[in-house]
């Protein structure tokens, strides 16, 4: 869904007003930051940059050099960070990020961070930080329950956005299913990723002197917590 037409000036004059090129989001697993990157997308009019989303395409695209990269997924495990590095870098040096991106699932360890924060200076852009905060225990509920089809890839839960009949996607009728990485041992394990190596990131911004903006995401719908974000980078 949109953000209203407030919210998209709100959140682009802050942005301008800071002369931010990029927005960097911050959240464990299951904390939303797909969703909130897509509608800050149709704000800002920057690309949204996936690292969870392009490694998973470079898996389906079935090449040889791709399947350690399976199994770390499949075990919860974070991708090597020269691996993530470079992608992210050719990525962002594409046409369309020119003007700036939004991205999401990146930087995760210190590496990855001080690799983001080095190319970035090296051309004059100032991010901001978005770290969407949610307990544990709601995650594991909310990424338990999910469920796809997957011959159109709609996405429901179980609890919150069930289907009109339990287990068959509304569009087209197919079985719906649980992917791999919603099993709850890979959920906690990739919570378990989370502490150890991402949690630290968070602090390395802090302490460098980025521009941060730390909400609450466990409770609000994601059109509430869009609007959340325009006013806290306003605030800011």
């Amino acid at each position: 869904m949109k953000g209203s037409r407030r919210d998209r000036a709100v959140f682009v004059g802050a942005a301008s007003s800071y002369f931010v090129k990029a927005i960097v989001l911050f959240g464990s697993p299951g904390s939303g930051k797909g969703t909130q990157a897509k509608m800050l997308t149709q704000c800002l009019m920057v690309p949204h940059i996936s690292t969870g989303d392009m490694l998973r395409g470079r898996i389906r695209s079935g090449s040889e050099s791709e399947t350690g990269m399976v199994a770390t997924m499949q075990l919860g495990a974070l991708v090597p960070d020269l691996v993530v590095n470079e992608m992210v870098k050719e990525r962002l040096s594409e046409a369309d990020a020119a003007r700036g991106f939004i991205l999401d699932g990146y930087p995760r360890t210190l590496d990855q961070a001080g690799h983001l924060s080095e190319w970035l200076a090296g051309r004059g852009i100032h991010e901001v930080v978005i770290h969407l905060a949610v307990d544990y225990n709601v995650i594991i509920a909310r990424l338990t329950g999910r469920r796809q089809c997957p011959r159109c890839g709609t996405l429901y839960n179980v609890s919150s956005h069930p289907p009109r009949v339990a287990g068959v996607c509304d569009l087209d009728g197919e079985e719906l299913v649980v992917r791999d990485d919603d099993s709850e041992a890979v959920i906690r394990g990739r919570l378990d990723a989370y502490d150890r190596q991402t949690r630290p990131v968070l602090e390395y911004f802090r302490a460098s002197g980025h521009r941060m903006v730390e909400v609450d995401a466990s409770c609000d719908p994601p059109e509430t917590l869009h609007r959340k974000i325009c006013q806290m980078m306003e605030s800011a």
